[in-house]
């Protein structure tokens, strides 16, 4: 397969950022997360993306902004990137990590003012069909979070779930090569 034939969607999961209380968009990173995104940004620097793509949430648009600086490209925002809401403020959660598997466990399952599997990723999958119509054939930067991102997986490969969300880090790098078809026929990490 040529290379002129295949997009590239690179997946990049926000470095890491202090959870504050009440402020899910707003927080930026951590000092070790600055550090971070120069990393993604060194990374991914030799690929030649060609457009850039974040989640409203500052934490992964600063995990980008760097890259996006060095090659010239602005970030485009899409609400739709957004991480899964796993409930309404309210709503304390024990065991965060049990929360997140039985929500893997049950795609259909939601907590109260919370998003389902399927209502996350119908949402973020419309998003990645409508960039691919747009950019076929191009380099593209997603600045995404974990759950978001294995979502996205898991629509096109079933075996990407709770054990997966569990195992990346922040950040983290996933490309995702489609043929002329939009076909995902690789996922490939690139975080060191």
């Amino acid at each position: 397969m040529s290379a002129e034939a295949c997009t590239s969607l690179y997946f990049v999961r926000h470095a890491e950022s202090r959870f504050i209380e009440g402020q899910e968009r707003e927080r930026g990173l951590t000092e070790q997360g600055d550090l971070d995104a120069a990393k993604v940004a060194r990374i991914l620097h030799t690929e030649d993306v060609e457009v850039f793509y974040s989640s409203p949430y500052l934490r992964a648009v600063h995990t980008i902004q760097r890259l996006a600086d060095l090659c010239g490209k602005s970030v485009f925002i899409e609400e739709d990137l957004r991480e899964r809401t796993l409930s309404s403020p309210h709503v304390k959660h024990d065991d965060f990590y049990e929360a997140k598997r039985q929500l893997y466990l049950d795609t259909t399952f939601a907590f109260p003012g919370g998003e389902s599997g399927i209502q996350a990723q119908k949402r973020a999958v419309n998003t990645i069909e409508q960039m691919l119509g747009e950019h076929r054939g191009k380099k593209v930067v997603i600045g995404t979070h974990g759950d978001i991102m294995t979502l996205i997986f898991q629509h096109v490969d079933p075996s990407y779930g709770f054990e997966f969300w569990k195992s990346t880090t922040m950040p983290d790098i996933y490309r995702m090569d489609l043929d002329q078809a939009d076909k995902m026929f690789q996922i490939t990490r690139m975080w060191e």
